[in-house]
């Protein structure tokens, strides 16, 4: 029998219940608000009162109204379905609901249930199965589905039987397991996770290091990222976070994408809600959308429901991990989701850390952060969640908590900067500043000179040089003038402007230069550093800046141009002929 409870306090959407039984951490229950109910998840247990933040407006809610608790924590529908939705932090099919401001007590049913897939059998009778293991696929869109023994299952089963070939609804059994006891259990296509709490269907074996590949210059060249790692993106507003998630989504080396639209910050979610849907798939040829879902926060939602979208959106994708599909999951912003824990941190009384963000906020966020990587299933498959997170700091402040506590557990740290989002040097990121820390590992160097090019890090290394020489001169002639220092300063400087414009920008507006293949950007960076390698003369800092200009355009009109074509070549010819005018200027000044 469920535990019974009564309201006796009530904080916004943070209310105390005086239990008649046992209740535990992370339980969900239901507040009998009239012919409502409103749902609620325990997040603090003190003798026989249960703290219960509500996840719904607390308008009009009494003293004393009574409080059923479920007995099981929150969880997630998983099944054929997902894909192509809008759901809220809870799972509710946002299509399925009516209104601007939805109603109190409203929940839907995640998935179809009457819609009839196409099932193929992939284990046979007889066969040893265990949680995770594979019994059949379906087609969701285009994306192979497997059907998988549900991740509570404990132990070894064996196959009784299972459906042949054929069409079945999500709820229909398509198989009859036996334990180890002898009793038999139905399965379906659908089955219940609770979302805080990791999906384990995987073997722990070394892993191997391979880089996720984004299509974007300034991160896969300069700060890449390997496959199944984390990472996350600072930057005030208006720097082109939303852009940029927009290009990872449609370009970056992944099977699925999964959004956690956990700011919601009202405009960019509509844009996401109606770009998305229209947005191409370079992979495919279709739409973006038949391989995205998006979890997002409603208007009218409490901040507490900001916390439950990214644990709806991880757990989706360990899911979709589970069946060897690699995903890659972006979640904007985790800011709103810390100051989520926050409210509720201080609705509770609780010691106040720095900015009064909870004292736990770093272990919080690293727990998160570590539910991502590279896993090895047990059908000998691999799958990986690859999770970027944006973060939103007040002011463009990357001191403050959130930031400070993300930077301690991301491998790849993408700062924002407000300066070269106002000067339009898009992506905006700072080359200085940000950061990738599997340039450390040596797997990945290892890696990286293999299938890439040999010396690929050393020139990655000598490119980051080059912009921190250049940023240093730059800053040398705005305090002493152009006419102040050597022309050496300007030459160095005008080099690090060259790594900038060709390297480091990017045209995500381009059907060309949108994406950049590894191979594509091996062979620009070489071609620079050939260029920032050549010992140039020139008579008064006057003369560098055109002639800079002019190479920098010629490498510009290659980056727009198909790579290897003819009008890649040509301007690259135009590019040779820039550089051999320096040959004979040398020439003239040592026959004088």
């Amino acid at each position: 029998m469920n535990t019974i409870g009564n309201v006796t306090g009530i904080i916004a959407n943070l209310v105390i219940v005086e239990t008649e039984g046992t209740t535990a951490q992370n339980e969900i229950c239901f507040i009998k608000h009239g012919d409502t109910r409103l749902m609620a998840e325990v997040i603090k247990v003190v003798g026989n009162k249960s703290y219960i933040q509500v996840f719904e407006s607390t308008r009009g809610l009494k003293i004393g109204t009574e409080v059923e608790f479920m007995g099981h924590m929150l969880e997630v529908t998983l099944g054929p379905g997902i894909l192509s939705k809008n759901f809220d932090g809870l799972q509710n099919d946002l299509n399925k609901m009516d209104g601007v401001f939805l109603k109190r007590g409203e929940y839907t049913d995640p998935l179809d249930m009457d819609k009839k897939y196409e099932f193929k059998p992939l284990a046979k009778e007889g066969d040893k199965v265990e949680a995770g293991s594979w019994l059949g696929e379906v087609r969701e869109n285009w994306i192979p589905h497997k059907i998988m023994v549900p991740f509570k299952f404990k132990g070894g089963y064996t196959v009784k039987s299972l459906k042949k070939k054929g069409e079945y609804t999500p709820d229909e059994a398509i198989a009859v397991l036996i334990d180890s006891d002898g009793k038999e259990h139905k399965v379906t296509m659908v089955q219940k996770w609770p979302v805080k709490v990791p999906i384990r269907a995987y073997k722990d074996k070394p892993r191997p290091f391979k880089i996720m590949e984004t299509g974007i210059r300034v991160m896969d060249t300069l700060n890449p990222m390997a496959e199944g790692g984390t990472g996350f993106i600072p930057g005030p507003f208006g720097s082109g976070k939303t852009v940029l998630q927009h290009n990872l989504s449609k370009n970056a080396e992944a099977d699925l994408v999964v959004i956690a639209a956990c700011g919601e910050r009202a405009n960019e979610v509509v844009e996401i809600f109606t770009e998305f849907p229209e947005l191409e798939d370079p992979r495919s040829g279709r739409k973006l959308m038949e391989r995205t879902t998006i979890i997002a926060n409603t208007s009218n939602m409490p901040v507490a429901a900001r916390e439950a979208s990214v644990y709806t959106a991880m757990t989706i994708s360990e899911y979709y991990r589970a069946m060897g599909l690699k995903v890659l999951l972006l979640a904007d912003s985790t800011s709103r989701w810390a100051q989520a824990l926050r409210e509720m941190s201080n609705r509770m009384e609780e010691l106040p850390g720095p900015d009064g963000f909870p004292m736990d906020l770093s272990a919080i966020i690293a727990n998160f952060y570590a539910r991502a990587g590279f896993v090895y299933l047990p059908d000998g498959e691999s799958g990986s969640i690859t999770f970027i997170g944006t973060v939103s700091p007040a002011g463009g402040n990357l001191k403050e908590p959130v930031t400070e506590s993300t930077k301690k557990v991301a491998r790849c740290f993408y700062a924002l900067s407000q300066q070269r989002a106002d000067s339009k040097r898009y992506p905006a990121i700072d080359p200085i500043e940000s950061y990738s820390k599997y340039l450390e590992y040596p797997e990945i160097a290892e890696y990286l000179n293999k299938n890439i090019s040999e010396n690929w890090t050393e020139s990655v290394l000598k490119a980051k040089d080059i912009l921190l020489r250049g940023k240093e001169a730059y800053e040398q002639i705005n305090i002493l003038g152009d006419d102040g220092v050597p022309v050496d300063y300007h030459i160095r400087y005008w080099k690090s402007e060259l790594i900038d414009f060709v390297i480091l920008q990017q045209d995500a507006f381009d059907k060309v230069d949108a994406s950049s293949s590894l191979e594509r950007q091996d062979y620009m960076l070489r071609k620079t550093l050939e260029v920032t390698d050549f010992d140039f003369s020139f008579e008064s800092f006057e003369d560098v800046g055109p002639y800079f200009k002019r190479m920098i355009n010629a490498l510009k009109q290659m980056n727009y141009s198909e790579f290897d074509s003819d009008k890649f070549k040509k301007n690259e010819k135009e590019l040779e002929a820039i550089l051999k005018e320096q040959e004979k200027e040398k020439v003239k000044e040592e026959a004088q």
